[in-house]
């Protein structure tokens, strides 16, 4: 495998304050092993120093609205617009990652994805 690109979750993403999405209070505990998995996942993948890749985090809303074209990109934390509310939608997440592909930029990191 040359390159492995990981579709991740929002959950290990850092707040604000400090501490991660999945360990905030109101973080559904439904979605709770899952997160706690790809947190786990992308500390391995930290560990990792020979395989090139990349693990794009969306914003904790992921949804179907429209695509815009218009985005920012971050890295370990949690971004959030001048409300406080965090979303991205399927779209444009989906061309965050082609642009990764065709011109990497984050090898052997986290990024993330939001408006």
């Amino acid at each position: 495998v040359k390159r492995l690109l990981v579709v991740g979750g929002a959950g290990s993403l850092l707040l604000p304050g400090g501490g991660r999405v999945i360990d905030s209070e109101g973080f559904p505990a439904e979605y709770k092993a899952e997160a706690s998995a790809g947190a786990e996942f992308l500390e391995t993948l930290r560990q990792e120093k020979e395989l090139d890749w990349t693990f794009l985090s969306p914003s904790a809303l992921f949804d179907g609205t429209e695509r815009t074209g218009k985005f920012r990109l971050g890295t370990d934390d949690l971004l959030m617009d001048s409300d406080g509310n965090s979303s991205i939608s399927f779209a444009d997440f989906a061309i965050a990652m082609l642009d990764e592909v065709e011109t990497p930029k984050h090898s052997q990191k986290r990024f993330t994805v939001g408006y």
